[in-house]
C-alpha cells in the first residue's frame, strides 16, 4: 500500500470534513482529483514509513464518534496472512493508528506527544477477514469515551472500534491512551537514556525455530528458547524493519502482542487464526534488560472449538505485560 493507491471504493459516506481536512486537501491538490485516495500523513499515526499507515480517510459522525476509512494490502512483509484470513495484529496495529489519528486530528494533541497504551483488544469475525483478489476496503466506526482533559489539553481517552468490510462486521477491538508532553515524557524516561539520548540494547538472541511459533523467518521470531518448557526471552531485534520501524526507547507494543501470539502457538503446537487477542500493558519493557515470556494452557476457551493461553512477561522479577489469546482448536 503506497500514497498514490487509487481508491477503488467510494469515500466514506456522510463525511464533513473538518477546516484541517480542507485546508490538508487544497494544500495537496487532491481536491482536484477526488476519486484518487492517499494515506493519512504517516505523522498523524506515528509511523515513519508511509508504506505502514493502513488509514486513509477520516470524519466526524457525533460529538464523541468518527468514521475512518483503512485498507488491508493482500500480503504484508511481516502481517502474514493466517488461514487464508488477514493477521488479526493487522487489525490492531489499524486500531491502535486509528486512536493516535483522532486523537491528532480531533482532539488537538500536538505531534510530538507520546502516547502510552495501557490495554489493547482485538476480536476477529475469520469469515469476513479473508484475503480476496484486491486489498481490503475497510470502514471504521469509531466511539470515544472517558475523554480527560486538563483545561483544553487532552490527557487521555477509550477508543471502541467495529471494523467492518463490505457492509459485514469483520472485527472489534479497543483500547484506552494517555497522552504525555513531551518534557514530561522526557523527566520520566530520563533514567533509561544515555548521554547521547539513546537507550543501551541488549544483545540479540537466538530465535526459536520458526515453524514452532507460526513463522516462516528467523527474523520475525521474537521468542528464544530458555530450555524451559512454555518459557521464553523476548528477543529484541531493533533492527526489524515493521517491529522497529522508527527509532524507540522502549520494546514497542506490537512486539509484545507478536510475543503472546507466538507463546500461544507454541503451547498450543499449531498456529491458527488467533480469534480473540486481549492484552493489558503494566509497565515500560525495557530495552537493555531480559524480559521473559511465560504462557499457560487455560482449561478451555468460550467454546469447545477454542483453546486459550494466557502470556504474562516479566523484567527483573516485576510484571509487565499479560495477554489471552484463543485459537482455534486444531480439530476444529
Amino acid at each position: 500500500m503506497s500514497s498514490s493507491t487509487f481508491r477503488t471504493d467510494r469515500a466514506i459516506p456522510g463525511a464533513v470534513r473538518s477546516e484541517h481536512e480542507t485546508a490538508l486537501s487544497t494544500a495537496s491538490g487532491f481536491s482536484r482529483h477526488p476519486s484518487l485516495t492517499t494515506t493519512v500523513p504517516k505523522e498523524f499515526v506515528h509511523r515513519a514509513s508511509v508504506s505502514e499507515v493502513m488509514l486513509t480517510d477520516w470524519s466526524r459522525s457525533g460529538d464523541d464518534s468518527f468514521t475512518v476509512a483503512a485498507q488491508w494490502p493482500r500480503g504484508h512483509s511481516f502481517f502474514a496472512n493466517v488461514d487464508g484470513c488477514h493477521d488479526p495484529l493487522i487489525a490492531a496495529e489499524t486500531i491502535r493508528q486509528a486512536g493516535i489519528l483522532l486523537a491528532h486530528t480531533e482532539y488537538a494533541v500536538p505531534l510530538g506527544h507520546h502516547f502510552l497504551a495501557s490495554d489493547l483488544s482485538v476480536h476477529v469475525r475469520a469469515q469476513h477477514c479473508r484475503v480476496g483478489w484486491s486489498p481490503a476496503a475497510l470502514e471504521l466506526r469509531v466511539t470515544c469515551s472517558e475523554v480527560k482533559r486538563r483545561g483544553k489539553a487532552l490527557l487521555g481517552l477509550r477508543i471502541s472500534v467495529q471494523i467492518h468490510r463490505d457492509g459485514h462486521l469483520a472485527a472489534t477491538g479497543g483500547g484506552s491512551l494517555t497522552i504525555i508532553a513531551p518534557r514530561v515524557y522526557q523527566r520520566l524516561r530520563a533514567e533509561r537514556l544515555g548521554e547521547d539520548g539513546r537507550p543501551q540494547v541488549i544483545g540479540l538472541t537466538a530465535p526459536e525455530p520458526p515453524q514452532l511459533v507460526g513463522r516462516t523467518s528467523p527474523m520475525d521470531v521474537v521468542l528464544s528458547p530458555i530450555g524451559e518448557p512454555h518459557r521464553w526471552q523476548l528477543r529484541v531485534d531493533t533492527r526489524h524493519p515493521v517491529l522497529f520501524e522508527h527509532r524507540v526507547d522502549h520494546v514497542p507494543g506490537m512486539v509484545l502482542l507478536e510475543a503472546a501470539r507466538q507463546a500461544a502457538a507454541a503451547t498450543l503446537g499449531h498456529a491458527s487464526l488467533p480469534h480473540d487477542i486481549t492484552s493489558h500493558f503494566l509497565r515500560y519493557v525495557e530495552l537493555d534488560t531480559p524480559c521473559m515470556i511465560e504462557a499457560c494452557r487455560l482449561a478451555t476457551g468460550r467454546t469447545d472449538r477454542e483453546e486459550t493461553v494466557l502470556v504474562s512477561a516479566h523484567q527483573e522479577g516485576v510484571p509487565v505485560f499479560r495477554s489471552t489469546v484463543t485459537m482455534a482448536s486444531i480439530t476444529a
